[in-house]
């Protein structure tokens, strides 16, 4: 059995896997799951995660669930195509982990607040955005921010000078802020900007990226 991954092509998490399969340059088959409709909690999906949550892929013998477990899962599995873990140095692979939990704890609850607030409520739930909570969430992304843009001055991507998990991991959300009126929270900080242009027009992404738009 080849690698199947089951998600939904607007899913953030989705995405995040589906351009490290691109890095990678493996073949897979997407397996659709519709949210709107709940296919995410029949049975059928349960099985393979009990959380009722997507992403979730099937390689060989084994069921992986939880987004940044299968990223590192195949960046450490599969040698071909990009260095996404830096395994081979310790350090810098210790630094990989560090950038990954700060995207996880720190820019991620943020920047899903405000995409709920301006695609997942109008889109999928029929209701309005609450700009309060928007502009909450901006001020908590700009402190975060903050912090990316003194790192980025030292270092070309975020864990070391190579490209890596802790950068793939902010694509696909970042991209949906630069459909927002809030794209200025990342230019205006000359480094993160330019760490966005960088990671964001490599070709994994433009692909992913390409599905997004049609989709969304």
């Amino acid at each position: 059995m080849g690698l199947k991954l089951y998600g939904f092509p607007m899913s953030t998490p989705t995405e995040c896997i589906m351009t490290c399969l691109a890095e990678k340059e493996l073949e897979y088959e997407l397996v659709p799951v519709d949210l709107p409709k709940g296919e995410h909690k029949n049975p059928t999906h349960l099985a393979k995660n009990p959380f009722g949550q997507i992403p979730v892929l099937e390689d060989a013998s084994v069921t992986l669930f939880e987004s940044r477990a299968i990223t590192r899962y195949i960046a450490h599995k599969y040698k071909s195509g990009a260095d996404l873990s830096r395994c081979d140095n310790v350090e810098e692979a210790a630094m990989v982990g560090v950038w990954v939990e700060v995207e996880s704890q720190q820019f991620s609850p943020p920047m899903n607040a405000i995409i709920f607030e301006k695609f997942i409520k109008p889109l999928y739930l029929g209701q309005t955005a609450d700009e309060s909570i928007i502009n909450e969430n901006l001020v908590k992304l700009g402190m975060v921010l903050d912090v990316y843009e003194a790192r980025l001055s030292n270092s070309k991507y975020l864990a070391c000078d190579s490209f890596t998990l802790a950068d793939l991991h902010h694509l696909p959300s970042i991209h949906y802020l630069f459909k927002t009126p809030h794209s200025n929270v990342i230019t205006s900080r000359p480094h993160v900007n330019a760490w966005w242009e960088d990671i964001s027009t490599r070709p994994s992404f433009i692909k992913v990226a390409e599905q997004m738009d049609a989709h969304a």
